[in-house]
């Protein structure tokens, strides 16, 4: 039986734009169109002619830009960008409720190739599918009349844009004031507006970080370890355990109801329960933490070509060494020391790229063996990474159950999800512990130290959000609380003067946050350098009170 040959729907290139402007301004819109009808909101005549007014603006501007490709023939690839980057966006935030700007360009192209296959499931594959992939080869697919008449297929086109730049001004003097007050005071809902988030977003990022490649601003040159750090039957060795995404709400150290703690708990260390983060996202919190400026002050274009905090310690003359094991130190790393511990995969801890933080262990024993001079190690955790958190602890750590064993964390119930994401704490408080049994077996020969905070927190669906990264200025607290601890061993205390109730009370008093990290490391360590601030030394009063 001879086939039929498969006939291209053909369209006028006027029809064909159109036809395309209406599908990405209203189909991969409905998540704006969504948070824009509940916060208006939508109970007068006005109110609804302004949303109403939304998709024609939407696809006004959409329907200018294509047709004025379309005078360049690049209409089909324009569009093939748009409903790519449309869809994808339309989906991120529908399901995770992220918002697309330039810490999330940021933090998508710091993404490792397990992470972004940590988000993979069968409902971003389909939706993706159909929403993004079906319509480009539709789009390709279709094929685009021949004009009979250049001029008319030009004049119709020119008289499209113009009729959309008449629809925008219109609305513009009928809803100006509503459209300025909607967005004014909901600042975040036009980066729910697709394709203009993303491209918007991508632009912030490119201008923000084209002057990367300035020369290294160099910063406590003056660096010198104090005398009395020196003289003692023992060197001084610090362990810095950065976490990732772990929050303070689920610390049962800071009154969390569950026991998430039981080793940390019989260690004696001086928990903070009132600590802030720098950032809600990786990218921006561990350069910030290891930079030296304060969040208010905090320049991120500076802090990719400045020194920071280890490079004024190893300038000192303390070792340094950063292993790593959540996909990169963010540059705060670059000029000392470090290996990427995944690199080794070794079967007990690692599941495709991934590794289980026990990893960061290996041979640090043997490594701490050999330090000849004072030494601060930095381990840099993957703690409590999500979606994917069934993923970060050993079978033996599955205490709180029903758990959450997929990355579609969506479609587990809250329970399900808080007691996987405990079980995450459950195994960093044993990481911690760890570490400082490790020190403790060192003291022989070492006084020691150990400092561990979070990079930042996480969402578990509270409100309907999940994961992390949204601006600090509308993040939950769940993203910016934090849990921060210092273990200071009894030689410690003794041999430098540290007051252990008086760092008990001011931790239950005070509230710190990672502005505190850069001066209270340079403290421990005894580091001299007039980028220290001894007022912001967490140590520095009870130091004082010891005397």
């Amino acid at each position: 039986m001879r086939m039929l040959p498969l006939r291209r729907p053909a369209l006028s290139r006027l029809q064909f734009i159109i036809l395309f402007a209406l599908y990405i301004a209203l189909a991969l819109n409905i998540v704006f169109y969504h948070q824009a009808f509940t916060l208006l909101p939508v109970n007068s005549l006005r109110n609804w002619l302004v949303f109403l007014s939304m998709p024609v603006v939407a696809f006004s501007v959409i329907n200018i830009v294509l047709s004025l490709a379309s005078f360049l023939f690049l209409e089909r690839p324009l569009i093939t960008v748009f409903v790519l980057v449309s869809a994808a966006a339309q989906y991120f935030i529908s399901t995770f409720g992220i918002v697309i700007d330039r810490s999330m360009i940021t933090n998508i192209l710091d993404t490792t190739p397990a992470e972004s296959f940590a988000l993979m499931s069968t409902k971003m594959v389909l939706t993706i599918l159909l929403t993004a992939i079906v319509p480009v080869l539709i789009a390709w697919f279709i094929k685009i009349k021949p004009a009979q008449s250049a001029l008319r297929s030009i004049t119709y086109r020119a008289v499209s844009i113009v009729i959309s730049a008449l629809l925008i001004v219109l609305v513009a003097l009928l809803f100006y004031k509503d459209y300025a007050s909607l967005f004014r005071n909901n600042k975040e809902l036009v980066k729910s507006l697709s394709p203009s988030n993303s491209i918007v977003a991508s632009l912030s990022w490119y201008s923000h970080n084209r002057m990367d490649n300035l020369p290294l601003v160099r910063i406590g040159e003056d660096a010198q370890q104090r005398p009395e750090m020196k003289n003692g039957p023992h060197k001084n060795l610090t362990i810095l355990i950065v976490g990732e995404t772990s929050r303070a709400a689920n610390f049962s150290l800071g009154g969390y109801d569950r026991e998430t703690n039981p080793l940390l708990k019989q260690d004696n260390v001086i928990y903070f329960p009132n600590a802030t983060s720098c950032g809600t996202a990786t990218a921006v919190s561990v350069p910030c933490m290891f930079s030296g400026m304060t969040r208010e002050h905090y320049d991120d274009q500076l802090a990719h070509h400045q020194e920071g905090l280890l490079d004024i310690i190893q300038r000192a003359g303390i070792q340094v060494l950063w292993n790593e094991n959540d996909g990169g130190c963010k540059g705060a790393c670059d000029r000392v020391p470090h290996q990427d511990m995944t690199q080794l995969n070794l079967p007990e801890y690692c599941i495709k790229g991934e590794c289980q933080d026990e990893i960061l262990f290996h041979d640090l024993a043997s490594y701490i063996d050999k330090l000849q001079g004072d030494g601060i190690i930095v381990l840099h955790t993957i703690g409590s990474h999500g979606p994917t958190y069934y993923n970060r602890y050993p079978a033996q750590f599955r205490k709180f159950t029903p758990t959450c064993d997929t990355n579609e964390i969506q479609g587990c119930s809250q329970q399900q999800l808080v007691n996987t994401y405990d079980n995450t704490i459950l195994y960093i408080d044993y990481i911690v512990d760890k570490a400082i049994k490790l020190l403790q077996s060192k003291q022989d020969r070492f006084t020691t130290s150990l400092v561990y905070l979070s990079d930042h927190g996480e969402s578990l669906g509270e409100n309907g959000v999940y994961l992390h990264g949204l601006p600090y200025s509308i993040a939950p607290e769940t993203q910016k609380h934090i849990p921060m601890l210092i273990w200071l061993s009894d030689d410690y205390q003794k041999r430098y003067g540290v007051n252990n109730q008086c760092l008990q009370k001011n931790a239950r008093e005070k509230a710190v946050s990672q502005d505190n990290l850069f001066p209270t490391m340079l403290g421990i360590l005894g580091v001299s350098t007039k980028e220290y601030r001894a007022e912001d030394d967490i140590l520095t009063s009870c130091r004082e009170q010891a005397k």
